[in-house]
Parts: structure tokens; sequence; C-alpha cells
């Protein structure tokens, strides 16, 4: 199954690492600190031009972590993959 992110991008649900609210997850300075090492690494691509919401971590055939940033609500995308609370809804 895939899951599009906004524009014409789509990523394959087995590689999503985590799905985070870029408001709500860049207040850690963790978080602030991995979104700049990813953005440093040419790992970070924005999916649309539009006011981001979300960014969505993925893992790629190499092992390495590959960043999207949608103008798509967290909450929106999770419902898009079919998975609440840990349960497949599919």
């Amino acid at each position: 199954m895939y899951l599009h992110l906004g524009q014409e991008t789509v990523v394959r649900l087995d590689e999503i690492i985590g799905i985070f609210d870029i408001e709500t997850a860049t207040i850690s300075k963790h978080s602030r600190q991995f979104l700049a090492d990813a953005e440093k690494g040419g790992r970070v691509y924005n999916v649309s031009m539009e006011l981001p919401k979300s960014f969505v971590v993925c893992m790629d055939k190499d092992g390495s972590e590959i960043v999207y940033i949608s103008q798509i609500s967290s909450a929106t995308l999770l419902k898009r993959t079919g998975y609440i609370d840990g349960i497949a809804n599919l």
C-alpha cells in the first residue's frame, strides 16, 4: 500500500517510520536537530510550497532516512494509512 503525501509524491507504507505534526514536534530541540541534520545531509524533500503541517520520516532501501515535508496534516495522513491506534482498518 502507498500513502499520498501531496503533489505527486507517494511513499510505501512499509517504508514509513513516523508521521509527525510539524508544530508540536519542533518544540523539542532533539526534533529540530534531527531535521537540521537531515537537511544538511540532503535528505529533506519539501512536497509542497504551501505552509508545512507535517513531516514524514521514511527508511529507504539503503537504510538511510528520508524526510518529507507535507502541507497535509499528520492526522489526515494517519487516517490515509488505515491504521488507528495500531490496528489496521484497511
